[in-house]
């Protein structure tokens, strides 16, 4: 009876089907694109020491976290997860600030988001270029339209108060952008009294901390920072994609009684801060899809270092780094930033070894090693060699391994007799 069924069952769909499969024989045998050989085999992934710059090495409970099931972006637990990666940012920045979200993106997508909601075109725009972030901003602002005024100084130089003062009265600017832990140079920026000064020049005070944030002391609010924004990719331990970002009242005000609008829809303040629970409204309406897993993932991230406290994890860093120092020191090599206090202690910056090619000395220890460490980047390049330690990373075992393998780096790699 079994059988008869699903004969007869087959026996009445097949003059309905034949049309369809033909149409699908006709698609198939038009392929002209095979599969890619590549995708027919299991996914294979290095693990490697990521003792650069970043990203850095993520701890199993943030990558477990990355793992769970999915659920929708518009869940109700969707948004207790964002209301609890909102409270862990308010922590880590040290402020008391209502709009205060995550980007769906890298550092850069904050960046450009605080770029494209305060400033409309034709305005003008201070950018402190002293490495590769502050080219970044001059470049992004230029793009929507700024008048873009540049204070430039070579890699890892500071930029004082009075010639900050004197760069506003003179350009007048609605945005003063500095970098907190300039990454390409390995500096970390003082920050005191810059947001008077901002305030006594009505200009708004914009803070890169992707490299500092969690490794170095930070304090938007008792520091006057109006926009402060970062990665989740270094300190914070967790994969890239995700970028915290926080508003203070007076960049509220700018942003939302703007004549134009924001050049971009993906990074319209108006429609992320909904999305985030951020503008008083009951319902949160469909913007984007935000990346699930990403949250799940920077929510842990954020659980780890609340579980710690900021001011230890602060503390760690600087001390690793410290121990850094010193081992680099026994080596023979030269700090790039000489001042120790002005040092970024997530990111380490050495002078290029004389005599020597820091290309081959980076192939040397990833080839024999299996860990990276990266050249400069932007206005460093072919000046400094960078090393990180972050985060998961920040362990003196792993400097210690970061040691052994400079000191093999330098004793096999050819030195010219120059």
């Amino acid at each position: 009876m079994m059988q008869r069924a699903v004969f007869s069952r087959g026996a009445s769909l097949a003059p309905r089907s034949a049309p369809l499969l033909m149409r699908l024989d006709r698609s198939m045998s038009s392929l002209t694109i095979p599969p890619p050989a590549a995708l027919l085999r299991p996914l294979e992934v290095p693990n490697r020491y990521l003792f650069g710059p970043g990203p850095s090495n993520v701890p199993p409970r943030v990558l477990a976290a990355g793992g769970r099931p999915i659920i929708g972006h518009l869940h109700p637990e969707m948004y207790e997860i964002m209301n609890d990666i909102k409270k862990g940012i308010q922590y880590i920045f040290q402020t008391e600030n209502n709009m205060t979200i995550s980007m769906s993106g890298s550092g850069h997508a904050a960046m450009e988001c605080a770029v494209f909601n305060t400033v409309e075109p034709g305005e003008s725009v201070l950018v402190a270029v002293n490495g590769i972030w502050g080219e970044r901003v001059a470049e992004i602002a230029e793009r929507m339209g700024a008048n873009v005024h540049r204070m430039v100084k070579t890699p890892g130089q500071l930029f004082s108060n009075t010639e900050i003062e004197q760069a506003m009265a003179k350009h007048k600017p609605v945005l003063f952008f500095l970098t907190h832990g300039e990454s390409s140079a390995g500096l970390c920026h003082p920050m005191d009294g810059i947001g008077d000064i901002c305030q006594k020049h009505n200009c708004l005070f914009l803070v890169d901390t992707v490299a500092s944030m969690g490794a170095a002391p930070i304090f938007m609010d008792s520091q006057k920072i109006d926009i402060l924004y970062t990665g989740s990719q270094k300190a914070l331990n967790s994969p890239p994609g995700t970028a915290p970002i926080s508003f203070n009242e007076r960049a509220c005000d700018k942003m939302f009684n703007r004549k134009t609008k924001p050049v971009s829809y993906l990074l319209d303040m108006t429609h992320l801060s909904n999305y985030w629970g951020c503008d008083g409204q009951t319902v949160r309406a469909y913007h984007h899809t935000g990346p699930v897993s990403g949250f799940f993932s920077l929510r842990e991230s954020l659980a780890i270092l609340a579980e710690k406290g900021l001011e230890e994890s602060w503390r760690q860093h600087k001390e690793l780094a410290a121990y850094l120092y010193k081992g680099l020191e026994d080596l023979g090599l030269t700090l790039f930033i000489r001042d120790k206090d002005l040092r970024l202690p997530s990111v380490t910056t050495i002078a290029i070894p004389k005599g020597y090619n820091w290309r081959e000395l980076l192939v040397y220890m990833m080839k024999n090693h299996n860990m990276e460490m990266t050249g400069g980047l932007g206005p460093s390049i072919g000046m400094v060699m960078r090393i990180g330690l972050m985060g998961y990373n920040c362990k003196k075992s792993n400097a210690d391994m970061a040691l052994h393998a400079l000191a093999d780096a330098l004793k096999n790699c050819k030195k010219s007799k120059v």
